[in-house]
C-alpha cells in the first residue's frame, strides 16, 4: 500500500510504500493519490511505554477518590484491601490499552501483580489480553511481586510458575527496605531469571545512598550472570543524589554492566538525571507507571505527555533537549526502508512542537491505520 504526503523533520514531503507490514520505500511525494493521505503531518517513530500496570487501572470505571497512603508499604496494603472490588481485570486492561494505542503507543512493558492472595489470576487475565491485541501492540509481561517475595510465603514459587508459563521477565520490589533482605531477595530474582532464561525489571524506590548501593549490587550480579542488556531498574530515585562521587560510581557501574534505568518522571522527589546518565553511557527508558489506579488518580496513557513531564522535571527547554525526551518515549526503530511500518503522523513541525502541543495524530501499525485523533479504530465496540 502507498501512504502519501507525509512530512519529515527536514520539511520534505514523502510517500511511503508498505509491503508485508514493513516500509519498502520512502520517496519524494509525487502528489498522486494513494491508499491513505497523511495530510502533511510529521512522521515520527511510534511510542513505547516501558513501564505500565495494565492490571491495576480503574480507567473506564466511575471515578473513585484516591485512598492511597504516603509510603510504598501503605499503598501496597491499601491496594490489597481494595483490589477485590475491582472486577473484570481483562476488560479494564483492554480499556487502558485502547487509550494507549489511540495516543500512539504500539510497544509496552506491563507488570502484573503476583502474590499469595491472587496467585496467577491477574497474570492469566493479561496473557489473554496480550494474545487478543498481539497485532496492535508488542507487549512484554513482567511477573511482579507487588507484595514482596520474602514477606509473602509461596510467592517465589508463583513467580517460578509464571516464568514457566510465559512471563517475559521477573520483577522485584525494594529488596532492602520493603522485603527486608536485599541479598536474599536478589538471590531469588536472579536465580529464577537464569533458570528460565528471562530478563529482570526491578522496582527500586529508595532515595538515599542505600539505593545506589543496591544499584551497584544489581550491576555486579548482572555482570556475574552474563545478563548485560537484560536487566532494568525502574524508578531508581537514588540516582537523583547530590553526592557527585556516589552518582558517578553508580552510573559507571550501571553502564559497564549494561543495566538500563527506567523513569516515569514523577512530580515530587528526586529523579534520575537524564543527560548525566546518558553521558556515562547508561541506557535510559521511560514509562507511565501507574495510570488511574489505586496508587494514583493521574495518568492518561499518553507517552508524548510523559515526554513533556520529563522535560519539565529535567529543565529541558531547547528543541534538542525536548526531542531527547521524546526519544526516551519512542520506538528505537527509525523510519527507514526495511523497518516495521509502526509510526505516528502528527500535526506538528518538529518533535519539540509535538511534545509542547501534543496535537492530533494518526497511529499506524504495520502500515495499517489503527487509531486517529484520539480514537482507537479496531474493535471499539467490544473491549474484551
Amino acid at each position: 500500500m502507498r501512504l502519501t504526503n507525509g512530512r519529515l523533520e527536514d520539511a520534505s514531503l514523502v510517500d511511503l510504500t508498505v509491503e508485508h507490514g514493513r516500509i519498502a520505500a520512502i520517496a519524494p511525494a509525487t502528489g498522486q493519490p494513494g491508499d491513505a493521505d497523511l495530510c502533511g503531518r510529521l512522521l515520527l517513530p511510534a511510542l513505547t511505554d516501558g513501564h505500565v500496570h495494565l492490571d491495576k487501572t480503574v480507567l473506564g470505571m466511575p471515578w473513585r477518590p484516591n485512598s492511597g497512603a504516603p509510603t510504598v508499604s501503605g499503598r501496597v496494603e491499601n491496594e490489597r484491601r481494595l483490589r477485590r472490588s475491582l472486577t473484570r481485570v481483562a476488560e479494564r486492561a483492554a480499556a487502558l490499552l485502547h487509550r494507549m494505542i489511540a495516543n500512539g503507543t504500539t510497544r509496552l512493558r506491563t507488570h502484573v501483580d503476583i502474590d499469595d492472595e491472587i496467585g496467577l489470576e491477574n497474570f492469566h487475565a493479561l496473557q489473554a489480553v496480550i494474545a487478543k491485541y498481539r497485532t496492535q501492540a508488542d507487549i512484554e509481561l513482567v511477573a511482579f511481586p507487588q507484595s514482596g517475595i520474602l514477606r509473602r510465603p509461596g510467592v517465589a514459587a508463583l513467580l517460578d510458575a509464571a516464568l514457566a508459563e510465559g512471563a517475559d521477565l521477573i520483577g522485584g520490589l525494594d529488596p532492602a527496605t520493603y522485603d527486608g533482605d536485599a541479598r536474599a531477595h536478589l538471590d531469588i530474582v536472579f536465580t529464577l531469571a537464569q533458570k528460565h532464561g528471562k530478563g529482570i525489571d526491578i522496582h527500586l524506590h529508595d532515595r538515599d545512598s542505600g539505593g545506589n548501593a543496591q544499584l551497584r549490587d544489581i550491576a555486579a550480579r548482572t555482570t556475574a550472570a552474563g545478563m548485560a542488556g537484560q536487566v532494568t531498574v525502574s524508578h531508581a530515585f537514588s540516582l537523583g543524589t547530590p553526592d557527585e562521587a556516589d552518582f558517578a560510581a553508580t552510573a559507571t557501574a550501571l553502564a559497564r554492566a549494561g543495566v538500563a534505568i527506567l523513569t516515569s518522571s514523577p512530580s515530587a522527589g528526586p529523579v534520575p538525571p537524564v543527560k548525566p546518565l546518558l553521558a556515562h553511557g547508561v541506557t535510559l527508558r521511560a514509562g507511565s507507571d501507574n495510570i488511574r489506579d489505586l496508587w494514583s488518580p493521574f495518568g492518561n496513557g499518553c507517552m508524548i505527555e510523559r515526554a513533556m513531564l520529563i522535560s519539565l522535571r529535567q529543565g529541558f527547554r531547547t528543541d534538542a533537549d525536548i526531542a531527547l525526551a521524546y526519544d526516551l518515549c519512542s520506538d528505537s526503530r527509525r523510519l527507514s526502508p526495511g523497518a516495521p511500518a509502526d509510526f505516528i503522523a502528527i500535526a506538528a513541525e518538529t518533535r519539540a512542537e509535538a511534545v509542547a502541543e501534543r496535537p492530533a495524530r494518526m497511529v499506524f501499525r504495520g502500515g495499517r491505520l489503527i487509531a486517529q485523533d484520539g480514537k482507537y479504530l479496531e474493535g471499539e465496540a467490544a473491549l474484551f
